[in-house]
């Protein structure tokens, strides 16, 4: 089968389907790829290195669209591009069937096959691999930031320098989905103090994690919905969160809202009020232009000046950083294409049985298929029971659970003086000296390893392991014995000469061993 990449016809749109390092992936799993000319030229991607990939380049969108028996685009088809497609063909990117409900019945009455990209069962973790949506959300969050930084005044970080203090700017981030976690790592990094909000307290140490501050609203209501997104939230959650923007409006230098919920408008987040409140100067970049905007006052596809406030509503943000983009977007379509096509012999296999191939088909041989079924999801694993303590019996001096009776205490003691005092009245001088010494070395290693804090016992092992390689000192010396009076060495018999060159291994191990943990250990510490 071949597979087709035609050039992107959407106003502005700088994107490819499908980039030359895939392709070689592509046609190992059996396709012939061709590609429109020109393709790729506004992300950087030449026609020549396609050919040297080994797609074949065409003059004509007509002649690839007719030639083609799956077509890998970025932005839904157009009305004349869904004329273009051959009867019973296949299209994979994104298609939004409940935005365009036109589009599927054109698409419908070619009989074609579609599997629509935005339409991914996100919560199917094996389906990482193929998100799209992640993929372009992560790049715009970025992005989102450069233009934010392009519109405000002065530098994100705070400095001193000898002709005046910098004060680091502040941004606040609506929204800590994955546009807003890579908006909230990108201002962070520039310097930014970056506050952020979500109605899920789930992220709250995400935000964190990426050098934000989780500013609360200060009302309880859970705000998980399905899929990884967020959900509509009640009237008296929506006034608190108001009053909370307003005074983050006030206070930070830029806004960036993300928030999104699907099939339905943006909501309304920051009001022309609160643009009015903000200091002159300010931004306000509002990632969500394209469903209407979060901002009251956002234009989308422009940037606009309110109050003193620049209010960009790019619908692009993805495009503007086209090779990127279109690099994650092409493996996230080679994913899905892996899972086509198992067999490797390049005929795909939509295969109903498949919860992540499922949710992506939105027709069938012209047959709607859309909305999916709910994927069947794992179960979730039982609840450990809970272990109840078995009542101590009576008549027994202690329980499972409970400490030693000062009885069985004192037995233990007599018992243990008993034997020491055996040792010494029948051990030789020389042993005895030795013994004391081990019995002291494990009773001060005990009490010292012991009152270390759990988390620091394997490096600190591993050091005492290394330094307490006295044995080799000893091993040493049943090797080389030292010199008699008489000049001579004495030598061991065999099997000490043996035992003591495999203690000088192990002990060799032992220490350099040790360090080298211990040297591990301490680098996932740093930075």
């Amino acid at each position: 089968m071949r597979i087709g990449v035609p050039k992107e016809t959407a106003p502005g749109e700088k994107r490819v389907a499908t980039v030359p390092d895939v392709v070689a992936k592509l046609i190992k799993l059996g396709f012939s790829v061709a590609v429109e000319s020109g393709a790729g030229d506004a992300a950087n991607f030449a026609d020549d290195t396609y050919r040297a990939a080994g797609a074949e380049v065409l003059g004509s969108a007509a002649e690839l669209w007719a030639t083609s028996d799956i077509v890998f685009k970025v932005r839904p088809p157009s009305a004349e591009e869904v004329g273009l497609l051959r009867e019973g063909g296949m299209l994979i990117g994104f298609v939004w069937p409940a935005q365009n409900p036109e589009l599927m019945q054109q698409l419908a009455a070619k009989k074609a096959t579609v599997l629509a990209i935005d339409c991914l069962p996100r919560q199917l973790s094996r389906a990482q691999k193929m998100d799209a949506l992640t993929s372009m959300a992560g790049v715009s969050g970025y992005r989102a930031v450069v233009e934010a930084a392009n519109a405000f005044g002065r530098f994100f970080n705070g400095q001193v320098t000898a002709a005046g203090k910098i004060p680091p700017a502040k941004v606040f981030i609506a929204g800590a989905g994955v546009a807003g976690l890579a908006a909230i790592g990108t201002a962070a990094n520039l310097g930014a103090i970056v506050r952020a909000n979500d109605t899920r307290a789930e992220v709250a140490d995400q935000v964190v994690s990426l050098g934000g501050e989780f500013v609360k609203v200060d009302y309880e209501e859970e705000g998980s919905g399905g899929g990884g997104y967020a959900k509509v939230m009640s009237e008296g959650f929506q006034a608190a969160q108001r009053a909370m923007y307003a005074q983050q409006a006030k206070e930070c230098d830029i806004i960036i809202t993300t928030a999104l919920i699907p099939g339905k408008p943006a909501p309304r987040l920051i009001t022309a009020e609160m643009v009015a409140s903000m200091k002159p100067g300010s931004v306000i970049v509002d990632m969500a232009a394209e469903q209407g905007g979060n901002c009251e006052l956002t234009v989308p596809g422009e940037a606009v000046v309110r109050h003193g406030v620049t209010i960009v509503g790019y619908t692009d943000l993805a495009s503007r950083l086209a090779k990127q983009s279109s690099t994650l977007y092409s493996n996230n379509l080679l994913r899905l294409t892996e899972d086509l096509c198992k067999t490797k012999d390049g005929v795909v296999n939509v295969n109903f049985e498949d919860d992540a191939i499922r949710g992506l088909t939105v027709l069938k041989e012209g047959a709607v298929t859309w909305p999916a079924p709910p994927p069947k999801l794992p179960a979730a694993p039982p609840k450990p029971k809970a272990v109840v303590a078995a009542p101590a019996a009576k008549g027994h001096g202690h329980g499972a659970a409970e400490p030693m009776s000062g009885k069985t205490l004192a037995i233990v003691f007599a018992l243990g003086a008993v034997a020491f005092l055996l040792v010494g009245h029948y051990a030789p001088a020389s042993f005895l000296a030795h013994f004391t010494v081990f019995v002291l070395a494990c009773f001060v290693g005990y009490m010292v390893v012991w009152n270390v804090t759990p988390s620091l016992h394997t490096p600190l092992m591993s050091v005492t392991n290394a330094i307490s390689s006295i044995i080799a000192i000893g091993a040493l010396v049943q090797v080389a014995p030292p010199l008699t009076a008489s000049g001579a060495a004495d030598r061991p018999n065999a099997l000490i000469l043996g035992l003591a060159v495999v203690a000088l291994v192990l002990t060799a191990v032992n220490m350099f061993g040790g360090f080298a943990v211990t040297r591990r250990m301490l680098a996932m510490f740093r930075k």
